[in-house]
């Protein structure tokens, strides 16, 4: 495999990595200002929500086919027709008027970013083994939280302006394209889609994954959807602030999924998930608990402590034990979990909301986390060594 330009590739990796989990929420700061733009239309609070979701939706259905596609033909054409797809499909809604045709442009980014995100798990999969590749699953972790917060604080401040305004924030991808057309090889891996269906996969461990990723972000999501409507009840009207305020958690995770590697090696992917579900539960409790803007993001600090190990973890965990063949089909099912968790949360949550309110749903939402961390702490403990660790103190508890 040709590598002529490896800080340059890792850097494009990672510039990629940035359009991909805050994506659909750039536009998060600026709901309340949409929803009034569309006021009188018929079940408003959901349309608006959806235009944050509704991409999700779409890229956990084009995720799968995407890794189907780079498993038999290759990852770089895929990855240069999604990142175009994604800016024209992020900034168009920004000059239309009709409310359909926006969220088709939101279906439609949802599509291109199943392709990016797909084929960025994979390509880092290939390019990198063993601890460098946790190390580089951390950096792409963290790399996907400052894009989340410049997406959302520049979406917060645009929003200030005009409810269209944050749409340009997509125009960002024709920035990264020219990177993706010089700086990227393609890999030299097993070609083939009747190889790649051969290929026993470890199913048993991949539902746990995959089940665990899209149940987390379905939780996390409460914070780009919901929490600009809990700080207007709060009395903060600041679309800038909302988008500060959910900037922090990506920008505390971001830190912390820095740290991956070194986690990883003295903990098993099962204390892990103890770990960071014990950090997103006591955040949310102090969320749902909060009645001024400095309680909520000293709580949004919290739970980024958690949200940081999460995709890196997944990630870990999914490519460590998919065969080189089915990578791409691997990778693109744990793209579908993540995304579909984006998808279900408003639609689970707004129920809730009309039965308990906002701080309720945090609250509830807490309440799950606590129970999640202290059912892998169990795990973790039953399955703990019962001899002398090795020095590299991995395991899978």
């Amino acid at each position: 495999m040709r590598t002529s330009h490896p800080t340059l590739r890792l850097l494009t990796l990672l510039l990629v990595s940035m359009m991909t989990i805050m994506a659909s929420a750039a536009i998060s700061p600026s709901l309340p200002r949409l929803r009034m733009a569309f006021e009188g239309v018929p079940g408003i609070d959901l349309w608006v929500r959806l235009m944050v979701s509704l991409p999700a939706l779409f890229t956990a259905m084009g995720a799968p086919l995407a890794g189907v596609l780079i498993d038999r033909f290759g990852r770089k054409r895929l990855l240069v027709a999604a990142v175009g797809l994604y800016g024209v499909a992020g900034a168009l809604p920004g000059v239309l008027t009709s409310l359909p045709l926006i969220l088709v442009c939101r279906a439609v980014l949802g599509l291109a970013v199943g392709g990016l995100m797909t084929t960025a798990a994979a390509l880092i999969a290939d390019y990198y083994t063993g601890a460098e590749r946790g190390v580089v699953l951390g950096r792409q972790a963290a790399f996907m939280g400052v894009g989340g917060f410049v997406f959302m604080l520049g979406g917060g401040l645009l929003a200030d302006m005009h409810w269209r305004a944050p749409f340009a924030v997509y125009l960002y991808a024709f920035g990264v394209l020219p990177l993706v057309l010089f700086f990227l090889d393609e890999p030299e891996v097993k070609r083939g889609a009747a190889g790649a269906a051969r290929v026993s996969l470890p199913w048993s461990t991949l539902w746990l994954v995959y089940g665990l990723a899209m149940l987390g972000m379905m939780i996390f999501y409460l914070i780009p959807v919901q929490l600009p409507f809990l700080l207007r009840r709060l009395g903060v009207q600041s679309s800038a602030l909302a988008g500060l305020a959910v900037g922090v958690s990506t920008v505390v995770g971001s830190v912390v999924s820095l740290r991956y590697a070194r986690v990883r090696q003295v903990l098993g992917y099962r204390s892990i998930m103890a770990v960071l579900f014990a950090c997103m539960a006591l955040g949310y409790v102090v969320v749902g608990l909060s009645q001024s803007y400095a309680a909520v993001v000293g709580g949004l600090a919290v739970s980024g402590l958690g949200q940081g190990l999460l995709t890196p973890n997944m990630a870990n965990w999914a490519s460590e034990v998919a065969p080189e063949a089915a990578r791409g089909r691997v990778m693109g099912l744990l793209t579908t979990s993540l995304f579909l968790g984006q998808f279900i949360s408003p639609l689970l949550a707004q129920p809730l909301i009309g039965a308990v309110g906002l701080g309720g749903t945090f609250l509830t939402a807490g309440g799950l986390l606590s129970a999640l961390g202290g059912t892998f702490g169990a795990l973790a403990w039953i399955a703990r060594p019962r001899h002398t660790p090795s020095p590299s103190g991995k395991g899978l508890g």
